[in-house]
């Protein structure tokens, strides 16, 4: 798949040390060319992350296992404004014979940020797959050098 300039990006991780953390994925740099922000409504865009979710192959859908996909305008304020993505859960290579009765792994796709380096729906659709992709990336275990390797970084 081709990345576009906006797919280009950067990782940042919070651990905690149990095995549990966060990840996101940071578009670098934020392309504002034509000079707003795309517009499209949350519902609009919600609909779009189930498409896209729809849309990955069958072995990266069936890897995902006691996750859920969610979608906010933005980020915490504890985070940088231009995140585009988040995980926060325990990567499925850190489950132990421990990990049963948890809530689900979290994956956050944020909307205006998504937005802000999209000139239409064509660019969202194709920069919230790659989020996506990244965000499970993480949620196998895979690190910022793994997904690197494989051109999603």
């Amino acid at each position: 798949m081709a990345h576009t300039a906006g797919a280009v990006g950067d990782w940042h991780s919070i651990g905690d040390g149990t095995g549990g953390g966060q990840s996101g994925y940071r578009a670098a740099p934020v392309r504002c060319e034509h000079g707003r922000v795309y517009e499209m409504g949350s519902g609009t865009f919600e609909e779009l992350v189930g498409e896209e979710l729809d849309a990955l192959p069958e072995h990266i859908a069936a890897a995902m296992t006691n996750v859920v996909v969610l979608v906010e305008d933005v980020p915490p304020p504890d985070q940088p404004e231009d995140l585009l993505g988040l995980y926060d859960g325990v990567a499925l290579t850190e489950r132990g014979a421990w990990y049963a009765g948890v809530l689900p792994d979290r994956i956050v796709i944020f909307r205006i940020p998504t937005l802000r380096i999209c000139a239409n729906r064509q660019e969202v659709g194709a920069q919230v797959h790659i989020t996506l992709v990244h965000e499970i990336g993480h949620h196998v275990g895979m690190d910022e050098q793994r997904l690197t390797e494989l051109g999603w970084s």
